[in-house]
């Protein structure tokens, strides 16, 4: 059944991945405080109703993603990163173009380096894999969004947060 309620986007949740912790400088003690940490955050936003866009980096090897997919309420596409080859993903989608709200988003793991990097007629990229580097970069004039938990509070964004946003970024407001 195809869920009907609201749309997430989010990365890099590096569940299972206990040297994330440092590298990013996350604020957990623990593995287990990390990976129960976003879990809770994703759940107490989403529904059985909604649709979780994973833009890479679900999780580390050790624990399957599928076990970690048990514990989220809502389904969840993936979008593969560079960790997601050997941990269970079954995804085979490496970037995909959308429609939401009149506008067309590119989403990959990797942010872009180039405006060659970008789709003609896209609006906005979605990417991960930056983790805290930073929440949005600009590219000849394409917002570079980073839908990372690392940015986010641990939490995923909405389809209407993730436009919100977007329409900020142009006018300047953050």
């Amino acid at each position: 059944m195809i869920p009907m309620g609201k749309i997430y986007f989010t990365a890099d949740f590096h569940l299972g991945h206990k040297n994330i912790i440092k590298y990013c400088k996350r604020p957990f003690k623990s593995l287990k405080e990390m990976d129960d940490t976003i879990i809770s955050n994703v759940n107490k936003i989403v529904t059985k109703d909604d649709l979780i866009y994973h833009i890479g980096d679900f999780a580390f090897r050790g624990k399957s993603a599928r076990e970690y997919e048990k514990l989220i309420k809502s389904p969840i596409v993936h979008i593969l990163g560079n960790h997601d080859y050997n941990n269970g993903v079954k995804s085979k989608i490496i970037s995909a173009i959308m429609e939401f709200g009149g506008k067309i988003i590119f989403a990959q793991h990797h942010p872009p380096r180039n405006i060659n990097e970008i789709p003609i007629g896209c609006d906005f990229v979605i990417c991960g894999h930056v983790h805290e580097k930073w929440k949005y970069q600009i590219i000849d004039g394409i917002p570079i969004i980073n839908v990372g938990v690392d940015v986010w509070e641990f939490k995923p964004i909405s389809t209407y947060f993730l436009i919100r946003f977007y329409h900020k970024i142009l006018k300047g407001y953050v």
